[in-house]
């Protein structure tokens, strides 16, 4: 029997270690452990012993549900969940992707208007799933003021569009849901992730979110932030909320785009008069001043906007490896095709009105 080894770190939690042997398709020999925290001790002998003979074929949810079923009564797991031992169980076997069975390309290149940046994640996202492009962390540069909508989002609910057309912002809604976002050039650390969905296949949608994001907290740690994520899709400190995410599904491609904006010297006042930004929207954020809400990285590092870029760099080829790229020319004509034929269009714009 061949031995086989797996593990899983949970995002903003601890390590799951799993070894295992296979025989005639079934699980042989499990044993569990990692630097978790579990009551009773017993418990750990439990969660071995219920994947013994499960499928090798069986999914996240399966071991999830054998694991669940093994428990003492109450017993308390901290830093891990049976879905983690589930998919430590299927990343030693192989089936589970991570971040380091693909060849990452990190690309940072010049300032680009808004239009042009919300068509680039649409064309790399299918170059992704065309396998034309690897899995890419792209970091973006602003050339302008911009207000960026949700695209479930209704212009005039959540623009004032005089407001914006008196601070100079471009409006243009993306691809992706979630809220509007308030830019401006330099002033913001914005990037998209172009993964394969097989990296984030064995995890929920909302666990995706954390994990995907993992590497920023890390890096942001790093510098002395102590960044956490807030469900669904926040990244906040003790000092108040710094980003968001966003993430789309391309079905067809089996790709998924995951990308964040934080801000690192945002002018709130500002953003206030272009956002409508309602009580009703507040009040599950324990805060009654939308002001309050963003708290920029410049006042928590005190380090210049290219240093923390430099650092997210640094830290994410260091845990995923990867090498610096660029945007070809091919896809930089397709991006721009797209921005003039759709993002840039009062009909994509007013699509919800």
């Amino acid at each position: 029997m061949n031995a086989f080894h797996g593990e899983y770190k949970v995002p903003g939690g601890k390590l799951v270690v799993v070894d295992l042997q296979v025989q005639d398709g079934r699980l042989h020999d499990v044993q569990v452990t990692g630097d978790f925290f579990l009551d009773p001790e017993e418990a750990l002998e439990a969660i071995s012993a219920s994947l013994n003979g499960q499928s090798a074929e069986a999914g996240t949810e399966q071991l999830a549900a054998a694991v669940r079923a093994a428990l003492p009564e109450g017993a308390a797991l901290f830093g891990f969940s049976p879905e983690a031992v589930g998919i430590a169980v299927r990343r030693a076997l192989g089936v589970a992707k991570t971040w380091r069975d693909y060849e990452w390309q990190i690309v940072h290149d010049t300032a680009v208007s808004p239009y042009l940046h919300a068509a680039l994640d649409e064309v790399l996202s299918q170059e992704v799933a065309a396998g034309r492009r690897p899995p890419t962390l792209r970091i973006w540069e602003w050339d302008s003021t911009a207000v960026v909508l949700g695209v479930f989002q209704s212009l005039r609910n959540e623009v004032d569009v005089e407001a914006a057309r008196r601070h100079g912002a471009t409006v243009v809604r993306r691809i992706t849901g979630g809220g509007a976002m308030f830019i401006e050039a330099g002033n913001s650390i914005t990037y998209s992730l172009y993964a394969p969905e097989a990296l984030v296949s064995e995890l929920s949608i909302a666990d995706s979110y954390a994990f995907l994001d993992d590497w920023v907290l890390q890096a942001l740690k790093s510098l002395g932030v102590e960044a956490f994520y807030k469900p669904l899709n926040d990244i906040s400190s003790e000092h108040g909320k710094i980003g968001g995410a966003a993430q789309k599904r391309f079905r067809s491609g089996h790709t998924v785009l995951h990308h964040v904006t934080m801000a690192y010297d945002m002018d709130a006042q500002k953003m206030t008069e272009v956002l409508r930004i309602g009580r009703e929207k507040l009040s599950d954020k324990g805060t009654t001043s939308a002001v309050k809400r963003v708290d920029p990285l410049r006042s928590q590092t005190g380090l210049p906007r290219a240093d923390i870029i430099e650092c997210m760099k640094q830290t994410f080829m260091q845990l995923y490896g990867g090498q610096m790229g660029y945007i070809t020319e091919a896809e930089m004509a397709a991006a721009q095709e797209l921005a003039h034929s759709k993002f840039a269009t009062q009909e994509w714009l007013h699509k919800l009105p």
